[in-house]
């Protein structure tokens, strides 16, 4: 007879052990599991021995024992339960950042752990005068910000995210409609939180930096009362940048969560999150000096050969800002039956409201003043671009999803389906400078912030837009023995979408003034659209030996009108407008995954192409806009994260994206048929070595090949920026189980570079000069 009995549970995305100190747990629970199995067995057969016959024998309770190996840098599974299968197993290019590797590297923000998959960033600074904030980022050749999700709900807006409370980072390359529903063509971005474990532990740390950095957090997890704890996160950060004046970022974060039930088959979770940020917003440097700068003013050439400008330069003034609060409820309830299905609920409401003004600026050939052409010294530039935002997004969001197997005959079926119903909102007040009043100019290489002058305020202007959303989807995946698998999923989206707007007259993009005066807000979009998505994907996979996979997917996504920012437009030319179909994105893959060093080290290889259809162009004979135009972006992308050894540890990724309008005029400014703000090629690298003494060392490499800027009018300004390398170090000490300290040095030759560009190549964003950032962690 069986004393003890035990089940094997998976490991899908049933968290606590999803996260890092719950995958720690899971293997303490296996140790102390089997460590008290021990006497009990001993016991049994004593009393076996001692002539104890079969109907005096004890059946002990069932105890279960849940084991999770623990991998650093990466993962063996995403979060999401659409995903059936473990990552070698899954078809599609996904990379996992876990927490432990954006830490060590002393990132704050999901920009910055982005660095850790290659051809991702922030690439793109604005359109004119409308520069960009938060995570503006870039995917295969395409914006990707209304892609980004928070345990799988979307979560819209222009904002910083900050990763104290996150576990791990999943990036979905490739079309991810059937996973989200509308998406960007080329991926998407989860971040997934930090929950409640059975187990107590703190967590805190203090960082200081150069350029007066200052930041602490504290990560705390209590078990209370049978199967129950409590976690809280806690991060405030005050801030200059490192090598640029006056930019400030000044924030502070609480996240509470509550878990229920840990130890029982039925779990529940009640997660709040608050975030305040104070910041004095970056708009740029101009691009004066840069290669291929050339003058804006044919009269005046000498603009062209003039120096470059002071990176750390600041162009705004000390009354810009860029305030954001953000709160976020959810309530999640996982149960999982007696046959391993699990059912999953999860309700979300949450809202970032932003309000920012931001001093932009375009060196034009008018907004360039040059007393004296041989000495610059005395040039200025106009700040005749402040804009402003007051924009209020609110999600609320209830989805159910159920998991598990079945099996026809001797096919093994995975499965996933679920339905969600969705409300997204968006607000947006008018604010603007008043009674023609401007901020003085700035002295081209001596700017001053400390200015007055404009008066601004709400002009009456405002927009509305709302979507709602009811998906349901499919997923399976079938095994054929142990060496082949066939995978698929359908989903359907019913989507409304009404928008209203008011706008200034007269405006480039506000309505007709019939007879009012210009300026004067009236009327303008009054729109709706409703349709209804249906995305689908397909994968085959061939496995040779139990830790490697060959295999083939195929997926599209759409993108309809207003699906990025909810917002529909009344241009020929915009995209949002409901006159058009959905943006179509189409990928194929094929790759190989190998799982090595005791499938601690996980190396990656594929191939893709995607197509994205229904861009909309311009017909050189009439003049109207169609959706005929295509574009394309296909590569290699290769990478390897994990652990080569016990104490050597890498994470590693190169992609190449060969870009290219198929249909249509050319989109950059160099007139070449590639797409703008995409790098050809990216590469980036970090690895560390611990040694048995408690010291740690390591760093890595970055590299990110030339951007070519978007194509526009704009006179003088560079076509493109130069590739880079840019290389970082990290050496931490443990002194005890308690106490260690960290010390980061970033850009450790000092590259200069050019981390992005806007539209017109009127300025840029520059990379980060050679820095440090010391950081003290105490545990207990």
């Amino acid at each position: 007879m069986n004393h003890i009995k035990s089940r094997k549970h998976p490991i899908r995305s049933s968290r606590p052990q999803d996260s890092a100190a719950g995958r720690h747990l899971g293997v303490a629970t296996l140790a102390t599991s089997l460590a008290l199995a021990a006497p009990i067995a001993a016991h049994a057969a004593t009393a076996g021995d001692a002539g104890m016959g079969a109907a005096d024998a004890t059946t002990l309770d069932e105890v279960q024992v849940h084991g999770h190996r623990v991998k650093r840098y990466g993962a063996d599974t995403v979060s999401s339960p659409k995903f059936t299968q473990p990552l070698l197993d899954t078809t599609q290019t996904i990379d996992v950042i876990g927490s432990d590797l954006f830490n060590e590297q002393g990132a704050t923000s999901l920009t910055e752990a982005l660095r850790n998959s290659p051809g991702v960033g922030t690439f793109y600074v604005g359109e004119n005068g409308n520069t960009t904030t938060g995570d503006a980022i870039y995917m295969r050749g395409f914006d990707t910000s209304g892609s980004i999700f928070v345990d799988g709900v979307r979560d819209l807006g222009s904002i910083t995210r900050d990763v104290f409370n996150i576990e791990q980072i999943e990036v979905t390359k490739g079309p991810a409609g059937t996973d989200t529903g509308r998406s960007s063509p080329t991926g998407s971005v989860n971040l997934v939180t930090k929950r409640p474990f059975l187990g107590d532990s703190t967590h805190t740390s203090l960082s200081i930096g150069t350029d007066s950095q200052t930041r602490a957090t504290a990560d705390w997890n209590q078990t209370f009362g049978s199967g129950n704890a409590f976690r809280i996160n806690l991060m405030a950060q005050d801030s200059d940048v490192p090598g640029r004046d006056t930019i400030e970022q000044n924030r502070w974060g609480l996240a509470t969560s509550l878990g229920f039930g840990l130890d029982g088959n039925t779990r529940v979770y009640v997660d709040l999150m608050h975030v305040q940020q104070d910041n004095l917003p970056d708009g740029g440097v101009p691009t004066v000096g840069l290669p291929g700068y050339s003058s804006p003013d044919p009269t005046r050439p000498e603009i062209g050969q003039a120096p470059r400008v002071d990176s750390s330069n600041f162009y705004g003034t000390l009354s810009d800002f860029d305030d954001v609060t953000a709160d976020m409820l959810t309530l999640a309830v996982e149960h999982q039956f007696d046959n391993d299905m699990v059912l999953r609920n999860t309700t979300r409401w949450g809202r970032s409201h932003q309000e920012y003004m931001l001093t932009a600026f375009m060196v034009r050939d008018v907004n360039i003043t040059t007393p004296d052409l041989a000495d610059p010294s005395g040039w200025t530039i106009t700040r005749n671009l402040p804009t402003f935002k007051d924009q209020r997004y609110t999600i609320a969001t209830n989805q159910t999803s159920l998991t598990g197997s079945f099996r026809t005959g001797a096919v093994e079926h995975d499965f996933s389906t679920g339905i969600e119903l969705i409300r997204e909102e968006v607000d947006n007040d008018g604010i603007g400078a008043l009674d023609g009043t401007t901020w003085p100019d700035a002295d081209l290489y001596d700017p001053s912030p400390n200015v007055g002058g404009l008066r601004w305020g709400r002009t009456g202007a405002d927009s509305d837009g709302r979507t709602d959303t009811v998906a349901v989807y499919f997923f399976d995946t079938l095994k054929f023995g142990e060496r082949w698998q066939l995978n698929g999923g359908l989903r359907f989206d019913r989507y409304d979408t009404e928008f209203s707007s008011l706008a200034a007259c007269g405006t480039r993009r506000g309505p007709d003034c019939d007879g009012q005066p210009t300026g004067t807000v009236l009327p303008h979009v009054n729109a709706k659209t409703s349709d209804t998505l249906f995305n689908w994907k397909v994968g085959a996979l061939f496995k040779p030996t139990a830790d490697s996979s060959l295999y083939a997917n195929y997926a599209i996504s759409q993108q309809p009108p207003g699906g990025s920012n909810l917002e529909l437009s009344a241009s020929a030319n915009n995209a949002n407008n409901p006159v058009f179909d959905p943006q179509e994105a189409r990928t194929g893959e094929i790759g190989a995954k190998w799982n090595l060093a005791d499938d601690n080290l996980m190396i990656t290889a594929a191939l893709y192409d995607t197509r994205i259809e229904n861009e909309i162009v311009q017909d050189p004979v009439d003049q109207q806009y169609y959706q005929n135009g295509e574009k394309r972006v296909r590569g290699i992308e290769i990478s390897a994260v994990g652990q080569i050894t016990e104490a050597w540890s890498v994470s590693a990724g190169f992609t190449t994206m060969d870009t290219e309008v198929v249909e249509g005029p050319p989109v950059t400014s160099n007139g070449s048929r590639d797409l703008a703000y995409t790098p050809d090629r990216a590469f980036t690298a970090w690895t560390s070595y611990q040694f048995a003494s408690g010291l740690m060392l390591g760093g890595g490499a970055r590299y990110n090949g030339g951007l070519t800027r978007g194509a526009d009018g704009a006179i003088g300004t560079p076509t493109h920026t130069d590739d880079y390398w840019v290389f970082d170090a990290v050496a931490s000490y443990r002194f005890s189980e308690q106490w260690d300290v960290r010390l980061n040095v970033y850009n450790l030759f000092d590259e200069e570079y050019v981390a992005a560009i806007n539209k017109s190549g009127y300025r840029y964003t520059p990379g980060q000069p050679r820095s440090a950032l010391l950081t003290v962690n105490y545990r207990f």
